[in-house]
């Protein structure tokens, strides 16, 4: 009895539980949110113009932006290799790319054209601002560069003065006996004679 009893409870109260749930539902599904009648504005972005990417493969890892399109106007920063930046403008000359760079003096940068690539598009002539003067310019105290200034006196050179004439002595032949008031001719004809005939005696000899 008391089986049957407690299968009935159980019953009732999965019974209950289903309705419940039933209509909540009903009452979640009735509350729909209301869709607006009225055109929403849709957000359309505009084309931002030419973007320049710095070139990879240069031997330095970044790239100057310039207050002005040429090396005489200070840096205001630079481009690292495969950064991107809006293109502004150009120089008359097409050297230099005006791009926009935030922090710099009106938030724009110059920066060389062989450095950078460009995607395709029309990017007007923008002149170039003043050129910047230099803070100071180098000057030579004359006083202090005198210092440095050698001059050399004019030394006179010293006169040529020529030699003593060169005295050669003379030497005589002492093997050569030569006798006063005889003819050196004579003597020789006289011993060639008396060689002669001692020849003539030494041959007749011997026979």
């Amino acid at each position: 009895m008391r089986l049957i009893v407690r299968r009935g409870f159980l019953l009732l109260f999965i019974i209950t539980m289903i309705v419940l749930f039933g209509l909540l539902g009903v009452s979640e599904s009735s509350v729909q949110a209301q869709i607006p009648t009225v055109d929403i504005p849709t957000v359309t972005s505009t084309p931002s113009g030419p973007i320049v990417s710095v070139r990879a493969g240069s031997n330095e890892p970044s790239i100057n932006v310039r207050s002005g399109p040429n090396a005489l106007y200070p840096r205001v920063g630079v481009l690292l290799i495969g950064q991107t930046a809006v293109a502004k403008g150009r120089s008359p000359g097409g050297d230099w790319i005006l791009i926009e760079y935030p922090g710099a003096p009106g938030n724009v940068g110059w920066v060389y054209s062989a450095f950078v690539n460009i995607t395709p598009g029309e990017l007007p002539i923008v002149e170039p601002p003043p050129t910047p003067t230099r803070d100071m310019t180098a000057t030579i105290d004359p006083t202090l560069a005198a210092q440095f200034i050698v001059t050399v006196a004019p030394t006179r050179l010293p006169t040529f003065t020529p030699p003593p004439p060169l005295a050669i002595p003379t030497f005589q032949n002492p093997s050569a006996v030569v006798v006063p008031g005889v003819p050196m001719g004579l003597i020789i004809v006289v011993l060639f004679t008396v060689g002669v005939l001692l020849g003539i005696f030494s041959f007749v000899q011997r026979r």
